[in-house]
């Protein structure tokens, strides 16, 4: 029994002089690692040499090493798809897989990824590497980020800019100054796959041309599904073929409307007032849907709009005039630094 006691007391001790000895360790400066000259090994009497030895000093860090790294690539099936083979020896499979979402949520209110990407379209993203101790590799930032889409003339670049002072709100602004922040994102449902878009479309239920009032996101069950913009609920409820139904009313009168969700979130009711983001209910296939996925539409006066033009914008607020002079300066440098990527599976 004396024994048993002893035991665990002794396995204490040991792990506290085991934790001191690790506070006390002195903290290691960052150290290259470089080859030595050749050295030539003997023994007395022996010749010629019986080998040569190329030494290697590495020298150990346990601080995060930094660096920048320009990528490039043409889609051809999907974003994820291409930024996946175009990071391939210089990034981990899981940070190419998060790049490629990072890059949606910069462009997002200006770019439904789901649907308006095409094959041919090309991208540069410039970014900050950073490399742990342990080895282990992350993307820190996107640093600046350019898309050009087939259907347009100028592509879409952002660049990140933190004002010294803490001043500007914006993370990311296009060549001009303007904040990528606009007054509506352009997806209900965050970088997902569509089903069908806006316009006629034979009715997966009842087999006939109907013309349909909206777009369609094919997504999981059970994904949030966020409102577009700052508004007020109007309405939350059941409607006919639409299922479980939210309407939200926007500052500029319009209306967005999501249908077929399985719930609601916490709060959501008529009159609530909801934050552009803020997630109002989750994906379901209630009404006239034959799986899970959301319907989305813009109403103007009562009237249902295409959502691509009934959301466009021109951009949110412009850097203050006092930070301006330093965003044109990294704004040089990142468009350079994006020019000279090279493009991978491009004829250029």
């Amino acid at each position: 029994m004396k024994q048993a006691r002893v035991r665990p007391l002794g396995y204490a001790i040991v792990a506290t002089l085991g934790a001191v000895a690790i506070w006390l360790t002195p903290t290691l400066d960052r150290r290259q690692v470089f080859a030595m000259d050749p050295v030539v090994v003997t023994r007395p009497g022996l010749e010629p040499a019986d080998f040569l030895l190329s030494p290697l000093v590495v020298e150990a860090t346990n601080k995060d090493l930094v660096d920048t790294l320009a990528i490039a690539g043409v889609i051809q099936s999907s974003l994820y798809n291409a930024l996946n083979e175009s990071g391939v020896g210089v990034l981990p499979p899981s940070a190419r897989h998060q790049l490629a979402w990072s890059l949606a949520d910069i462009f997002e209110y200006k770019v439904d990824m789901s649907r308006d990407l095409t094959q041919g379209d090309k991208f540069h993203i410039l970014v900050e590497r950073l490399q742990k101790p342990n080895g282990a590799i992350i993307v820190n930032k996107i640093l600046g980020a350019r898309l050009a889409l087939s259907n347009s003339h100028n592509p879409l670049e952002a660049i990140h800019f933190d004002a010294p002072d803490g001043g500007s709100s914006a993370q990311y602004y296009d060549a001009s100054g303007m904040s990528l922040r606009a007054a509506f994102l352009r997806a209900p449902v965050a970088f997902r796959r569509i089903s069908s878009v806006f316009g006629a479309r034979k009715h997966p239920i009842f087999g006939e041309w109907r013309n349909h009032t909206g777009t369609d996101y094919a997504a999981p069950m059970g994904t949030p599904v966020r409102a577009i913009g700052d508004g007020v609920v109007i309405f939350a409820g059941t409607k006919g073929g639409y299922g479980n139904m939210i309407d939200i009313r926007h500052r500029n009168g319009m209306v967005s409307r999501y249908g077929h969700m399985r719930n609601f979130a916490k709060g959501i009711k008529r009159g609530t007032h909801v934050a552009m983001g803020s997630t109002i209910g989750f994906v379901g296939m209630t009404g006239w849907a034959t799986g899970p996925h959301l319907h989305f539409e813009i109403r103007v006066d009562g009237v249902a709009r295409n959502p691509k033009l009934a959301l466009q914008s021109r951009g949110g607020e412009p850097i203050p005039a006092n930070e301006r002079a330093l965003f044109q300066r990294m704004r040089n440098q990142t468009l350079a630094s994006l020019s000279e990527a090279h493009v991978a599976n491009s004829d250029e």
